[in-house]
This record gives C-alpha cells, sequence and structure tokens, in this order.
C-alpha cells in the first residue's frame, strides 16, 4: 500500500534515484522531479554531465561516446531501478524507458507500471500543487 501523497510518493521517488545516481554514478544531478500520471512514472534529472561530458558534447563524436557510454552505465542499474520503484510503490515494472541530452545535460526516465497509482492514490491523497 502506498503511504502519503501523491507528492510525497514523488518526492520519495526523486530522493531514491538521485542516492542511486550518486552511488552508482558517482555524482548525483543536480535537479530532480518526478511525476506520476496514471500507471506512469517520469523523472526529470538536470545537471547529470560532468564537465568532462561537456567538453566531449561539442561534437559529434563526442556525443556519440557520452551516449553510448551512458546507455551501458544505464543498462547496468536497471535492476536496482526496478527494485526502487517496486519498493516504493508497490508496483512491479513493465518497461523502462530513458535518454539524456547532451545539448542541456538532462536524464529523463519513464517507467510504465502494471498498476494506476493515481487510482490507488486517489483523490483525498493526492495533496495540492
Amino acid at each position: 500500500m502506498l503511504k502519503g501523497t501523491k507528492g510525497q510518493i514523488e518526492a520519495e521517488i526523486s530522493r531514491a534515484i538521485v542516492k542511486l545516481e550518486q552511488d552508482y554514478f558517482g555524482r548525483g544531478p543536480l535537479e530532480a522531479k518526478t511525476r506520476i500520471l496514471d500507471n506512469s512514472i517520469i523523472i526529470h534529472l538536470k545537471g547529470v554531465l560532468t564537465p568532462a561530458e561537456r567538453q566531449l558534447a561539442k561534437d559529434s563524436d563526442g556525443v556519440a561516446l557520452i551516449k553510448g557510454m551512458r546507455a551501458q552505465l544505464f543498462e547496468g542499474a536497471r535492476t536496482k531501478l526496478e527494485e526502487i520503484i517496486a519498493e516504493i510503490t508497490g508496483s512491479r515494472v513493465l518497461a523502462l524507458h530513458a535518454d539524456i541530452s547532451t545539448r542541456t545535460g538532462e536524464r529523463l526516465i519513464a517507467f510504465t507500471l502494471d498498476k494506476d497509482l493515481e487510482k490507488i492514490i486517489g483523490p483525498q491523497q493526492r495533496g495540492s500543487r
């Protein structure tokens, strides 16, 4: 059972993902925002590129190198990411998608779950924005 409001659950997911990024990649994003929408979770991370990666991103070969390396590292963390989401939401992850922008230094992570979290949270727990 989900504990807390929609905003509290989104914040808990953001904190867990930032901690994973710090532990697994050696540094975390400068900003993280999570949104729950029906049976989906979208995580928007800003400031994920290192200074060296920002330099590499100035040409197409560097962009390809960064995207390839980050994709491979991300695949290595896939199981842990799915475990984090399952633990917080009580839902099974059906699909996981991610991409990084070498232009803006942002990463988007999208999860599709086996449950509609908004229906489970209910209108009384959604909180206000």
